[in-house]
């Protein structure tokens, strides 16, 4: 089933076709979202009404950039770093400057970022950054286990509920490390080896969905879609290798359906970047 007929599926809806060569992000958006039909003229505006007015559900999948945020520890990673450079009457910031890693916060990995020859953040195209979520809830199996590995049979027993995945899907796991999200050393979870434990993809599913499914990108709400004390970084080299892009420390997860939500997954756009920040939004129409 196609992101377009699975959409209007939810609503009861024939999708219309969205053009391969969008000239604006608010162009995919419009259509996406509202380019169902029912022969009723009415129809359009009134989804529009919905959406403008805040009567749509929106939820915001993304944690504040902080000096607080947890970050990644040793030398790849440092904290968020903000300085006020001009100052309102009441001492409130009119201008500042800041520095951050690129993976950092809630974030994306372009496919660059462990793939060679793939692209760089600001080549993904629009198209590629909407698409319906596939939540995976295994939050009880990651607090009984912090080092535990997404496994294909998770997906599996998912599509049973659920039905198979949609194409173009955007698979989020659910571990509810996000929870931990105000207390760094819970968060990163090292041993006395300084190793964290904190549960991922396993390279198995990494595959699974890589070749058995059309995705277009794999999210998770803590630091990294591989496991803390992963041996490398098994599904980092496989999605990215397919050219499918991350989501990491994604926030509220736990608020969205297993299936029904609309994902707009909005980057900074830095030329040549392997990754970087992201606002992300989940859009659950009526």
């Amino acid at each position: 089933m196609g992101v377009r007929s699975w959409l209007c599926g939810i609503q009861g809806r024939t999708f219309l076709s969205v053009k391969n060569n969008m000239k604006a992000f608010s162009t995919t958006l419009v259509v996406l979202l509202f380019g169902c039909s029912t022969g009723n003229k009415e129809q359009a505006p009134d989804r529009f009404d919905q959406l403008f007015s805040g009567k749509m559900k929106m939820i915001d999948l993304t944690h504040s950039l902080s000096a607080d945020s947890p970050y990644w520890p040793g030398d790849a990673g440092n904290p968020f770093k903000y300085d006020t450079v001009a100052k309102q009457p009441s001492g409130a910031p009119s201008m500042g400057k800041y520095s951050t890693p690129e993976h950092f916060s809630t974030h994306i990995d372009a496919p660059i970022h462990f793939a060679d020859h793939q692209l760089s953040v600001d080549q993904i195209l629009p198209e590629q950054l909407v698409g319906p979520a596939v939540v995976i809830d295994v939050s009880a199996k990651c607090a009984a286990n912090p080092d535990y590995l997404l496994t294909s049979a998770d997906v599996t027993d998912w599509e049973n509920v659920n039905g198979r995945m949609p194409e173009g899907a955007i698979v989020l796991m659910y571990t509810g490390w996000s929870k931990k999200w105000d207390d760094y050393p819970a968060y990163k979870n090292e041993d006395a080896q300084k190793k964290m434990h904190f549960p991922g993809f396993s390279a198995e599913v990494a595959n699974f969905l890589t070749r058995e499914r059309d995705i277009k990108g794999i999210g998770i709400d803590n630091f990294s879609v591989d496991a803390g004390a992963a041996d490398g970084f098994p599904a980092h080299d496989i999605t990215n290798g397919a050219g499918k892009f991350h989501l990491e420390n994604v926030a509220n997860v736990h608020e969205l359906p297993a299936l029904g939500a609309f994902l707009i997954v909005s980057p900074i756009k830095i030329k040549g970047g392997s990754g970087g920040q992201v606002r992300i939004f989940a859009v659950i129409p009526d």
